[in-house]
């Protein structure tokens, strides 16, 4: 109340303020009543005369008007007509007339047939009129207009109108509602008054006008007394006070005030702070030749933005602390950069090249980086040998710098060569006048000089107490040559580096001995055979070694093994592991197991190593490594086949059809305790027998259903040699980066022809190896090759004595003309015989010595009921071989 009582006394700023909005209020209160009454007034009698020729217009035009004033009684006709109409149309009157101005029509019946009140010649020349007269229902308005027949002659009038007493009735319906909006605009302008007051009271706090200027005085004073400029803006950025010192320091123009800060032609930085209104403490924006400190708050202390105040200091002799403080800054985030984008990959050239992208344009114009030749391979760096440039980056494309690839030897007295032969970091500021550097190349030199290459800085890439080469940093753009503080920069940088690059050159070293075993450790030429075409392709994969391998084996009787292997993992390790498993493999064909017995032997082997490594804690066990054992005999055109672990096989038929055989799936080797069943196949000749690791049909993005089935559609469309089928099926892989080694093998099945078998049954009688000699002499000369008659009747006898002594019945005798001639006499018993060296004494024990002497190689192979001991010869030189 004290406060209102204080606004309403008017000694104060805000009471005056009140009084004059209060009076100025009622005054256009007034105003707008009165203006509105007679606008209201006004458009009513506007109306009315719109209203009543609009209507007399429209009755004289409408159907039947003419035909009505022409027929015997006009008035019976038009009476209804019309009274309808001004019901209607909401007018007073609507009256027809002849031309003589006698009523036809008229709201009041003792009316019709007496004179017309009003102006009709004007209508009877065709012309309608609009007039207001007192006529014979008082003061009104109303509107004459012809009635013209089709050739256009007037043939009577038509009159409407309302009186005035009912349009000034509607203005004064209208008063009411106009002077209640005015006192409820006066209620509303005389609180909006008071509220204005109120705020101008409190932010004058109360003050009369005198003290106002008082105050103003004082503040005018110090705003030109202060030694910091001050400026005030509003909430759109316009200038409204700058005092003088604010003046000197942005170098204002006169007329700065009133304009937007953005045409004041100031900087960027300071334009965007002084219009964005924000807080701001201690912020440093360059000024011209200044640095000027600015602090900036808003002018509501509500926080609502309504303008902005903004202090500015002089900080100038801050300045060289901040450049210092700014180059620590960047040579730190460059150092950050370094940490992060060098050394992403494990390619020394690669990382080289992250070093010189990294330091052009930030800190060198151009950046070379020179490695030995050793060090690329994953050596050790050797002094005495040329570098190679391996990584090179600049600002421009032509500078006249050796090109990467280029082979340099450095003279000793460039800087480096001093770099390499010192191991420290070597400053040269000005080239044009560095002899030594000039002495390495003096054309060239003189090239790059002209170019405009002016300084350079020279870091030998050290790794412990290896220097791996030499990065130069060279600098042509900025004048100023490079310091003692970009050195240690220089050194900090090649040093972070030098330690990625060497990361990189110790994995190549690995990498390049884990290859070379690798391929060491695989067949690099399949050995002879004539039972199946084969092809195959290996692919190591991008990220490192693999353990994935295959072989192909020779058994007795023409068959031949095929087996593909993969060990989990990569590197020195898998590599080791698979070279272990593929001579373990070597050696358990030569013993002519089934494919699931040598598989069992596999999985014991591979648990007895998991064993003798367990106690080392770095390296891994074998588990997971998987192997497929394929035995394929070309006699009977059977295979049998075996997989701990691994994908099936696929079998292109020479119809076209591709499948995948249903071969029991083993557990991978090294579990242990778990039987490997085999599967047994026949296959016509011609058949495509596909052996794969999981590489070909498995990545991360695809399950092996989906990788299984793009190799079916590959062998389906490939051609029929296993050459074309190899390009087929790696054609038909995704391309991308191989995350894993992919071994295939593709074999295409023959058949020993039925005239190179001979097969006889021998009964258990001494007398029948006699007659056995004489068929196998025929048939060798058959054969053509009567030169292995006597070592094959020496053979076999011996081997079918053998068995009728210490085997059983029934015993059979089976021969085969392949690459070589091989020699089978089967039994039924089990028992092996052992090769022994009789004394001079003994009276036997020479028949095996015998065969081995004569044979190539021999040995037993075990069937489910029986056993075969083999031996095979060589043949001649000149007959002909299986095709």
């Amino acid at each position: 109340m004290a406060g209102l009582r204080s606004v309403l006394t008017g000694r104060s700023v805000a009471g005056q303020v009140f009084f004059l909005l209060l009076v100025m209020v009622l005054l256009l209160v007034v105003a707008a009543v009165v203006a509105l009454v007679l606008q209201a007034q006004r458009d009513s009698t506007q109306e009315a005369r719109n209203r009543s020729l609009a209507v007399a217009e429209t009755f004289a035009n409408s159907p039947g008007i003419v035909e009505a004033l022409e027929s015997p009684d006009p008035t019976a006709v038009l009476q209804p007509r019309a009274e309808a109409a001004r019901k209607a149309s909401r007018v007073d009157f609507v009256v027809v007339m002849n031309t003589d101005g006698i009523r036809y029509t008229h709201p009041r019946p003792d009316r019709i047939g007496k004179q017309f009140v009003g102006t009709v010649a004007p209508a009877l020349a065709g012309e309608p009129v609009v007039e207001e007269i007192d006529g014979t229902i008082g003061r009104l308005v109303q509107a004459v207009v012809p009635v013209e027949d089709p050739d256009g002659k007037v043939v009577g009038l038509v009159s409407a109108g309302i009186t005035l007493e009912n349009v000034g009735g509607a203005a004064e319906a209208q008063l009411p509602l106009v002077l209640g909006a005015a006192a409820a605009a006066l209620a509303l302008a005389t609180g909006g008054a008071a509220l204005i007051s109120r705020r101008l009271r409190h932010q004058t706090h109360g003050l009369g006008p005198h003290e106002m200027t008082r105050m103003y005085e004082h503040h005018d004073a110090v705003l030109h007394a202060v030694r910091e400029g001050v400026m005030i803006l509003d909430g759109d950025g316009t200038l409204l006070l700058a005092n003088d010192e604010a003046r000197r320091l942005f170098s204002l123009p006169e007329d700065a005030e009133g304009r937007h800060v953005r045409d004041l032609g100031l900087d960027p930085a300071t334009t965007e702070l002084l219009s964005s209104g924000r807080t701001a403490t201690d912020e440093v924006f360059p000024v011209g030749d200044r640095l000027l400190a600015v602090n900036q708050r808003p002018t509501d202390p509500a926080g609502r933005h309504r303008g902005s105040v903004t202090s500015v200091r002089d900080t100038t002799e801050l300045r060289a602390l901040s450049g210092r403080a700014e180059e620590s800054r960047e040579r730190l985030n460059m150092l950050y950069d370094a940490g992060v984008g060098i050394g992403t990959s494990l390619d020394v050239a690669r990382t080289a090249q992250e070093l010189s992208d990294l330091a052009v344009p930030r800190f060198a114009d151009f950046v070379t980086v020179d490695l030995f030749e050793s060090v690329l391979a994953g050596g050790q760096p050797d002094a005495a040998a040329a570098l190679r440039r391996t990584a090179r980056a600049g600002v421009d494309e032509d500078a006249p710098l050796y090109p990467r690839d280029h082979q340099i030897r450095f003279v000793e007295s460039s800087p480096q060569g001093r770099s390499l032969a010192t191991g420290r970091a070597v400053l040269e500021p000005r080239l044009d006048e560095a002899p030594g550097w000039q002495a390495q190349d003096k054309e060239r030199s003189a090239q790059v000089v002209e170019y405009g290459v002016h300084s350079l800085i020279t870091v030998p890439l050290r790794a412990g107490s290896l220097v791996l080469g030499v990065v130069s940093f060279w600098r042509s753009r900025k004048p100023e040559p490079f310091d003692e503080e970009e050195l240690a920069l220089a050194e900090e940088l090649v040093a972070r580096a030098a330690v990625s690059i060497d990361n990189a050159r110790r994995y190549t070293r690995e990498h390049s001995m884990a290859v070379t075993l690798q391929r060491s450790l695989l067949p690099r030429t399949l050995p002879e055979q004539n039972a199946l075409e084969i092809a195959y392709r290996y692919l190591p994969a991008q990220a490192g070694v693999g353990g994935d391998w295959f072989d192909v084996l020779p058994l007795s009787g023409a068959r031949v093994a095929l087996v593909v292997g993969d060990v989990v993992g990569h590197g020195l390790h898998a590599a080791a592991t698979m070279g272990r498993l593929r001579t373990a493999v070597h050696n358990f064909s030569a013993l002519d197991l089934p494919p699931g017995e040598l598989l069992a032997l596999l999985d014991e082997l591979v648990g007895r190593i998991d064993q003798d490594e367990a106690q080392d804690e770095h390296v891994a066990p074998v588990i997971g490594a998987t192997c497929l054992y394929v035995v394929y005999d070309p006699v009977s055109r059977r295979c049998s086949v075996a997989r701990a672990g691994h994908p099936p096989p696929a079998l292109a038929r020479p119809d076209g059809r591709v499948e995948f055989p249903d071969v029991p799936a083993g557990p991978p080797l090294g579990l242990g305790g778990l039987p490997f069943e085999s599967a047994e196949l026949e296959l016509p000749e011609g058949s495509r027998l596909v052996l794969y690791t999981d590489g070909l049909v498995e990545d991360r993005e695809h399950d092996i259903d989906v990788g299984l089935e793009r190799l079916r559609e590959a062998l389906a469309g490939a051609g029929g040699s296993p050459e074309e089928t190899c390009r087929a099926v790696l054609d038909a892989r995704r391309p991308g980066k191989a995350a894993d080694d992919v071994a295939l093998i593709v074999a295409r099945t023959r058949a020993l022809p039925a005239d190179r078998i001979a097969e006889w049954p021998v009964p258990p009688d001494p007398a029948a190896v006699g007659e056995l000699r004489a068929a196998v002499t025929r048939k060798l000369a058959e054969w053509g090759l009567d030169e292995l008659t006597f070592g094959t009747e020496l053979i076999l006898s011996e081997l079918v004595t053998n068995a009728m002594r210490h085997g059983g019945a029934p015993i059979q005798v089976r021969m085969l003309y392949e690459r070589h001639l091989i020699c089978e006499v089967y039994d039924s018993s089990s028992t092996a015989p052992h090769l022994r060296y009789a004394t001079m004494t003994d009276e036997g024990g020479r028949g095996l010595f015998l065969v081995a002497q004569l044979a190539e190689r021999w040995g037993t192979r075990y069937l489910p009921a029986g056993k075969v001991i083999w031996a095979e010869q060589n043949l001649p030189e000149t007959p002909g071989t299986l095709s």
